[in-house]
């Protein structure tokens, strides 16, 4: 029976209401017989990463109306981090990833839909709809939007963290008023989220090899023939796993988590991609930590020479053969489970095995044996600034050991104020704080002050350290996700200026070098601030959100 949900509304006559309404969107007396297939799009037309996505969406309901079964487009929100970076409203794009899960499983689950479809391009979609559908468990396949084509200037390719850096640039005064705006208007040239290695891409890539979306899915360009024709296919896709009862936990498991952080590996991924597993892997009810997590980078080598810290773009891993091109090497290398099951129905081993090789003579990704860092660049910190864990992106070209002063700053304004102003020199360690889950709140990315820092030209001259978050254009010397946050009393609120602080990522330990009776008379005069909303969705927010070590989860699952 492939209509188990909707048959409760479509099929019961005490339900004539419901059958009334239904009739009065279009349907027929035949198609209340069929499957219902809800088809949750995040377009919108405020943002490159998402402009598309209501057009996809209507290519894809037209493959499920082909393959005799009802589509049925609904909308969930989206927050462009692109847009709303160094602003207030950054604050409100790690809570959209549990607005957009929460919004999907409500429709589904009050619609009563038998199967899925979600629709995605920016940073917090994927991870948000991804938990819509684990929670859900219903047959379920994801479509990301696919990336941007690159922009240029002056023979240069440009994304979007060019123009953060451009900003840097000019505000050091390397470059002129002119030269940032010719950066700016030719970075980003039309639909398809952030070009580079960055969060979107990590994460649509991720769930590729986590085996909740068709081959090719992360790596075909948004502006695409390629992207239209993967629309065409989801139709047969998600009619053949409602047959099979195929669904997203029977996915999503230990070992395809696995793939997954392995692949953000070897790609040099986003650091956000470690706080959205964690959540993803809670959805999914397997028992997933920070601590898992590091022992998958030590085990992985990083070899793809993309940004934000290498030179090429995800367009530029498209043509030389894709992500599965990618998760290929990696299989004949024993990095893969290739036995785990995906959206085809096939295993992954399955849907690789006919599918081409990366091209012969390619500068992307480095072999095996010739590896741009042996093992993962992302690594989790603890000492006494994080007791509880941090997250480091150390992709070897920092250096793997910082020690130098501390210059802190309370707020993200407070430190590109202080960048702009230069009171940031060479060897220090900047410290962002106040700015985690309950204290920004949001965790919002530091990409500006990062941006900022690189543009200046002290991208190897200092260190960063936040409680809040970086985006997956950063690149430099830089630590986030640091719990306990300044706002719960961590000892990252009790940093001075000129306190020398330590990181080593050889150990993976961040210290503040300052004697432990000295940090209790701090702790003791420490007194905690008021939280920064009195009301809202943050207020909500601060209320139930979780650390950055537990996922930044707003929820809890029972067993």
């Amino acid at each position: 029976m492939l209509n188990k949900y909707s048959k409760t509304v479509t099929q019961d006559s005490s339900q004539p209401a419901a059958q009334a309404m239904l009739h009065a969107i279009g349907l027929s007396e035949d198609d209340l017989k069929k499957p219902f297939v809800g088809i949750a799009s995040t377009g919108y037309e405020g943002n490159p990463c998402n402009m598309h996505l209501n057009d996809l969406s209507k290519l894809i309901k037209n493959s499920v109306v082909s393959s005799n079964l009802v589509g049925l487009i609904f909308n969930s929100i989206g927050v462009s981090d692109g847009i709303s970076m160094g602003t207030p409203g950054m604050r409100f794009s790690l809570p959209s990833r549990d607005i957009i899960a929460d919004s999907i499983e409500t429709v589904v689950q009050a619609m009563s839909y038998d199967a899925l479809v979600t629709v995605v391009g920016c940073d917090k979609n994927m991870p948000g709809a991804l938990m819509g559908m684990l929670r859900l468990n219903r047959p379920s396949i994801l479509v990301y939007g696919g990336t941007i084509a690159p922009g240029f200037h002056n023979g240069n390719k440009l994304d979007v963290v060019s123009a953060f850096e451009a900003w840097g640039e000019k505000v050091s005064g390397k470059i002129s008023e002119d030269q940032f705006k010719c950066v700016i208007k030719s970075a980003c040239p039309g639909a398809g989220a952030c070009g580079g290695m960055y969060t979107a891409n990590t994460m649509a890539s991720a769930i590729e090899a986590l085996g909740m979306s068709l081959p090719y899915n992360s790596s075909d360009p948004a502006i695409s023939e390629n992207k239209k024709k993967e629309c065409n296919l989801i139709g047969n896709a998600i009619k053949n796993i409602l047959e099979l009862d195929l669904k997203p936990r029977d996915i999503v498991t230990r070992s395809s988590i696995e793939n997954a952080i392995r692949l953000i590996a070897v790609l040099g991924g986003s650091t956000n991609s470690v706080l959205h597993f964690l959540a993803i892997a809670k959805a999914a009810k397997v028992d997933f930590s920070i601590d898992d997590f590091q022992k998958i980078m030590e085990s992985t080598p990083y070899l793809a020479d993309l940004k934000p810290s290498g030179r090429f773009l995800m367009e530029d891993l498209h043509k030389v053969g894709g992500v599965p091109s990618v998760l290929k090497l990696m299989l004949k290398n024993n990095l893969l489970d290739g036995d785990c099951i995906t959206v085809t129905g096939k295993s992954l081993s399955s849907n690789l095995e006919d599918l081409p090789w990366l091209k012969e003579n390619q500068k992307i990704i480095h072999p095996i044996e010739k590896p741009i860092k042996k093992t993962g660049h992302i690594q989790i910190l603890k000492g006494n600034i994080a007791n509880d864990g941090a997250v480091a992106k150390i992709t070897g070209k920092e250096g793997l050991v910082f020690k130098g002063p501390a210059k802190v700053f309370d707020s993200e304004q407070a430190a590109n104020d202080g960048i702009k102003n230069g009171l940031v020199e060479k060897g220090q360690v900047v410290v962002i704080r106040y700015v985690g889950p309950k204290g920004g709140p949001g965790m919002p990315e530091m990409l500006k002050p990062t941006a900022a820092i690189m543009g200046a030209g002290l991208g190897k001259e200092v260190a960063l350290i936040t409680d809040g978050r970086f985006s997956g254009g950063t690149h430099g010397f830089v630590v986030g996700h640091i719990v306990p946050e300044a706002q719960e009393g961590g000892n990252i609120a009790i940093i001075e200026d000129n306190d020398i602080i330590e990181i080593n990522a050889e150990k993976n330990t961040i210290e503040l070098l300052v004697g432990k009776e000295e940090l209790i008379e701090r702790k003791n005069k420490w007194t905690q601030p008021q939280y920064k909303f009195k009301s809202g969705t943050l207020l909500k927010y601060i209320r139930n959100v979780s650390t950055a070590s537990n996922g930044c989860i707003t929820d809890e699952y029972e067993e």
